[in-house]
């Protein structure tokens, strides 16, 4: 392949890849370590309780079968000890109150955790507090304060910052925040969604884009929902929060609303919230092309009990999060490997029997993790504000499944990340440890590279870098109407199977989905419009829409060109 760069194969085996490597030295190991067993150990030692849970949660991990989130992988067993994921801080409207989240946020990110804010109780730029002032500066100036925050602070870790930024849709600002971005670069540690409730997309379904949304400033319904069509059209900025959909699932209501999540989105919380993440492997549950269902049912619920202890053995940012986060113990069970699950079976992932599948996977994984909880209800007690929650029976946990992202940990485990298809058989990656790696999906060289010629081989390769599709392939001897079928990657498939594959997930999860509706780069801002309102019958929490090539800075992508 004349590309004049090294090809580094994703492996699904014991070994290591290079990058995996790579990132377990960059990222993971701590002082006197030498390799992922060490890691294992380590986490294993300062989460179990008993010797059995410790050998229980080491087997899953050195196996890849479960794990826990980077800030766990990176400080378990640590003299930082902060093993919590998502966090979100809230922001008042005051100079003491902005610098203290700022503070909070800060002692956050050092140690891994992500933070999410709603910026909707800041008044609106030009505001005057009293004779003689100059005004208010607004959300989007304060939020350039947390940036710049998260600029300095993750100078001193391992881990890049990473913050959500929500404004209400019917704060005076709205339209200056979805425009933040419009400057690649802009707000670079920031994504930024627009919180929506049920009430604006009604009248958006309904075409009753003239009606005013904002009394105070004219805004109609139009002017708003065009401009966030804008955004994400320009480059795929603001997400789209749905707040009802969002408190439907609140399980504590009598502690207030949910109005903020965590950096990409799948974790709603309460102000001062932390919650622990880990996601089953679902590539490793195929056996003779069968779903081992007694299987996944006994990880998820060793992973709940691991999750929980984590909530005690966690060291706490600052007293006000460990005080939200122990009222509620929520946690988030999640899953990775779901498009090489897929392959295995011999599914196309956008089939219906895959989104059927998917259907039933979150099921089976909510049902066992509820039992778990239960379970661990009658052994430790159920969470503290459990009497004023909406569950009927005694939960250890307010609630329990989430589906992350899964970037780096699924770089560790060898499988596709989260509930993504796969973005290309061959593709590029930056922005991790640093350095760019091309990369061919294992699946893809064990089917192809057996039965064609080393030349044809090649030659395939080169064309799904450069196209990332091989749906365009004529030459029915290199690749079948069968191969195209199950070969179609995240640019081959319809923005509504996107959807429809997030929702399979959503009806049963407790929390929330990280997922990107990938379009390509001909999408008109007419489809996203159809998107954003079909997502929202659909029951999703949030959305996120990426059209190809709008964006100059990306994780993944095809080969590069010269001029």
């Amino acid at each position: 392949m004349n590309t004049g760069e090294e090809i580094f194969v994703l492996k699904t085996e014991e070994e290591l890849d290079f990058l995996a490597s790579e990132t377990l030295k960059a990222r993971y190991l701590r002082e006197g370590e030498k390799d992922w067993k060490d890691v294992c150990e380590r986490v294993a030692k300062a989460v179990a309780l008993t010797e059995e849970e410790y050998l229980d949660f080491k087997d899953l991990m050195v196996r890849k079968i479960f794990l826990p989130s980077s800030p766990t992988l990176m400080n378990a067993g640590t003299e930082f000890g902060q093993l919590a994921a998502c966090f979100v801080i809230p922001v008042e409207d005051g100079v003491e109150e902005i610098f203290s989240s700022i503070k909070t946020a800060a002692l956050t990110q050092k140690t891994g955790g992500g933070t999410g804010f709603d910026f909707s109780k800041i008044r609106p730029e030009g505001f005057t507090i009293s004779c003689g002032n100059d005004g208010t500066s607004g959300p989007v100036a304060v939020m350039k304060l947390f940036n710049e925050a998260t600029e300095i602070v993750k100078q001193f870790g391992r881990r890049r910052g990473a913050n959500m930024g929500i404004l209400d849709v019917s704060h005076n600002d709205i339209l200056s925040f979805i425009r933040a971005k419009h400057v690649e670069g802009e707000l670079s540690n920031f994504n930024l969604s627009v919180m929506v409730p049920d009430a604006f997309m009604e009248l958006v379904e309904a075409n009753k884009v003239d009606e005013v949304w904002n009394r105070q400033t004219g805004m109609t319904v139009g002017n708003i929902f065009s401009e966030i069509v804008e955004g994400i059209w320009k480059n795929g900025e603001p997400g789209i929060l749905f707040y009802d959909r969002i408190n439907r699932d609140n399980f504590t209501p009598a502690l207030g609303n949910i109005s903020a999540t965590n950096p990409c989105g799948e974790e709603p919380l309460l102000p001062f919230e932390a919650c622990n993440l880990g996601s089953i492997n679902l590539s490793l549950f195929v056996t003779d092309r069968k779903v081992n269902w007694d299987f996944l049912r006994e990880v998820a619920g060793k992973a709940i009990r691991f999750l929980d202890y984590e909530i005690d053995e966690n060291i706490y940012p600052v007293p006000e999060i460990e005080a939200a986060t122990k009222r509620t113990r929520k946690v988030g069970l999640g899953v990775m490997g779901l498009h090489d699950m897929l392959l295995k079976l011999g599914l196309p992932y956008d089939s219906q029997e895959a989104l059927k599948l998917a259907e039933k996977l979150m099921e089976q994984i909510t049902w066992a993790s509820i039992r778990e909880s239960r379970k661990l209800a009658t052994e430790k007690g159920s969470f503290p504000e459990y009497e004023d929650s909406s569950w009927e029976l005694p939960m250890r946990n307010a609630a329990l499944t989430a589906v992350a992202p899964t970037g780096t940990i699924s770089i560790l485990a060898g499988c596709s990340a989260g509930i993504e298809p796969v973005f290309s058989w061959v593709y590029r990656r930056t922005q991790t440890v640093g350095r760019e790696f091309m990369l061919v999906h294992p699946f893809f060289k064990a089917y192809f590279k057996p039965k064609l010629s080393e030349a044809d081989y090649e030659w395939l390769l080169e064309h799904v870098y450069k196209y990332g599709t091989l749906q365009d392939v004529e030459n029915s001897e290199l690749v079948s109407e069968e191969d195209k079928q199950l070969f179609r990657s995240a640019l081959d498939i319809d923005w509504k199977a996107h959807i429809d594959m997030q929702a399979s997930f959503q009806r049963h999860c407790h929390a929330g989905i990280s997922k990107t509706i990938n379009m390509p780069g001909s999408a008109r801002k007419e489809d996203i419009k159809q998107a954003l309102v079909y997502a929202w019958k659909q029951g999703l929490k949030g959305l996120t829409i990426y059209r190809t090539g709008s964006r100059q800075h990306v994780v993944l992508s095809l080969q590069k060109f010269k001029n």
